[in-house]
């Protein structure tokens, strides 16, 4: 790649090669003559890659002389480009990574216009930047409408595969999930695929790729009914789910918008409107009338255990889980403020991703794996601690025969046992504590055991001991990353024990994987992970205190599958992902992470 030199000529045919192309038809002169002022030119030799796959889009080619090749990711051709034609505008416009390879066929000379450049001649002239847009809009309708259609004879996908969105958002949106391979997820629609439904669905499932196609009425109809007995039957019955029958016709259409709209959490305040977040922004939902001082706790009480009750009566909060039929569950908090009673309900989803869906990286699977020992999976709350978990335990069920004990607070994904065992407690109904649960688990034969949260000193002294004596314990502490996960466990014990929990910790301990999740650029959001995997370097410096060079050890240590937080976050910064502003805000240490990224 080599600059050119503009020359009065040149300039002209830079002009000529705008005006014949049709982004720039029926401009007035001087926008030709200011972008051509702002622009550079660039040769690219022949074979010369212009623009590649999936690299950031901040960049308009327009060709003046030569020709080029569009290729697709697997290295397909699909187009030539020739003098007048341009490519990038849709990717410079949107913010989105490139969707293909250029590469210069002969020597090729082209016309470069940045992103800031594009704007700062919509400032001056208005008139082209409505003419872009408009120009825009159709071709992404083009091409959001030319879809693969899936026949009718097609077979209906399974039930494992269907259930991966909630089926009342499936129900609103008219769509259906069809197949999955690796981290792809093909969605058929029965109505246009406008970009904010294919949005909505990438909320519910971040790490994945959506794939679009057309699906008939009767064809989703068909496979609704074929796993749930939902959609439009013939006898048009409409069965009652027995199992949330007593739901308050209120709670359940705030339930029902909640999972429709893709909302994480769904809170409700006595004397105030429900608000509900959304991609992480808390936002009141103003068609909802406030509540009153006591509706909060009648919505939810006939839902609710006795146990559950009673301890909402005594402490003034409780925990428990409800479910909307077979389509979704919620984790409940339930608790008195100065108003009244209030509540926060966290959709869990209706099915559990493998670790490959949830982009998650190998090294997940190979500490999900361990003989014995304890794993820590850590993040504020919210962070999708127990999505990871459920992800291991889900993989060890499908390919371990084994026995399996979840204790929980309260029971969020459910396990079906299927090469393992899985037996789930829930604190507060099926045993008293955590810690009466640890002591028990020894008496129940388990080769797994996760403890939904280590608590206190008794909770982890028990944690350890049951890793200690040859069992895989699966734990979860509320720490932003996986070094300082190790000095919160030690510091819960008094000064004078703190060395024998070093020892003890350093001799059980097999990996930490923290999670902090960002905002994408698409919507949706996505987990940045921090790994530290223990061999016996970093055993040594947890037995020693020095946790201070564990970062330096985990620098040296990739190949094992340790990771930075800043390096996960800058990573996604440089696929797209999530934007620099969002990597910087979540990054612990912002001077390295604008280093990384080079803009330090």
């Amino acid at each position: 790649m080599e600059k050119v030199a503009t020359t009065m000529q040149s300039r002209g045919a830079l002009i000529a090669s705008m005006k014949r192309n049709n982004l720039f038809q029926g401009l007035p002169s001087e926008v030709y003559e200011y972008l051509a002022d702002l622009s550079e030119v660039w040769s690219f030799a022949p074979n010369e890659v212009i623009v590649e796959h999936n690299e950031p889009s901040h960049t308009y080619y327009l060709l003046i002389d030569g020709e080029a090749v569009v290729s697709l990711e697997g290295g397909q051709q699909v187009a030539k480009l020739g003098p007048a034609d341009g490519f990038g505008e849709v990717g410079v416009l949107l913010d989105t990574p490139r969707t293909a390879t250029v590469t210069a066929l002969s020597q090729v000379k082209v016309m470069c216009v940045l992103q800031n450049q594009f704007f700062q001649c919509f400032k001056r002239f208005p008139e082209f930047g409505k003419m872009l847009s408009t120009l825009l809009a159709k071709r992404l309708s083009n091409t959001l409408t030319q879809v693969p259609t899936v026949d009718s004879t097609t077979e209906i996908p399974s039930s494992e595969i269907i259930n991966l969105l909630p089926q009342p958002l499936m129900q609103r949106l008219r769509v259906l999930p069809l197949s999955v391979e690796g981290n792809r997820l093909q969605v058929g629609f029965v109505d246009d695929p406008q970009p904010e439904i294919v949005d909505r669905i990438q909320q519910f499932l971040p790490s994945m790729e959506i794939e679009v196609c057309a699906i008939t009425s009767r064809y989703f109809d068909s496979a609704l009914q074929s796993v749930s007995g939902l959609g439009e039957s013939d006898e048009e019955e409409n069965v009652e789910e027995t199992s949330d029958g007593e739901m308050p016709s209120k709670l359940r259409t705030l339930l029902e918008r909640m999972v429709s709209e893709g909302a994480s959490d769904l809170h409700l305040s006595a004397k105030r409107r429900p608000h509900w977040r959304i991609d992480g922004v808390m936002k009141s939902m103003q068609d909802v009338a406030k509540s009153g001082v006591r509706e909060v706790f009648d919505l939810l009480k006939p839902l609710m255990r006795a146990q559950s009750i009673e301890d909402f009566e005594v402490r003034n909060e409780t925990d428990f889980a409800i479910a909307l039929g077979n389509h979704a569950r919620f984790r409940v908090n339930l608790f008195q403020d100065n108003n009244g009673a209030s509540a926060v309900l966290r959709l869990i989803p209706s099915r559990i991703l493998t670790v490959g869906q949830l982009g998650l990286p190998p090294v997940v699977l190979e500490l999900a794996q361990q003989p014995k020992g304890l794993v820590l999976v850590t993040g504020a709350t919210g962070s999708g601690k127990s999505t990871t978990l459920a992800a291991m335990v889900d993989y060890l069920n499908r390919t371990q025969p084994m026995h399996i004990i979840t204790l929980e607070d309260p029971i969020e994904f459910v396990h079906t046992s299927q090469q393992a065992l899985v037996n789930q407690r829930e604190v507060g109904t099926h045993t008293d504590s955590f810690k009466a649960a640890l002591r028990s688990a020894l008496r129940q034969d388990p080769d797994v055991v996760l403890v939904g949260e280590l608590r206190d000193q008794e909770t982890v002294q028990l944690a350890l001991e049951v890793a200690n004596t040859g069992h895989l314990v699966f734990g979860t502490l509320h720490t932003m990353n996986a070094i300082s996960s190790i000095d919160r466990i030690v510091d819960i014990f008094p000064a004078d024990q703190q060395n024998q929990i070093r020892s003890s910790l350093a001799e059980v301990l097999r990996g930490v994987i923290s999670q902090t999740l960002c905002k994408k650029r698409t919507g949706g959001r996505v987990a940045a992970l921090e790994v530290l995997v223990v061999n016996q370097a970093v055993s040594g410096q947890i037995r020693r205190g020095q946790t201070n060079q564990l970062e330096s050890t985990m620098q040296t240590g990739k190949g094992l599958g340790n990771q930075i937080l800043r390096e996960s976050l800058a990573d996604l910064v440089r696929r797209n992902v999530i934007t620099y502003e969002e990597g910087l805000k979540k990054s612990i240490d912002k001077v390295q992470f604008a280093k990384i990224i080079g803009r330090g």
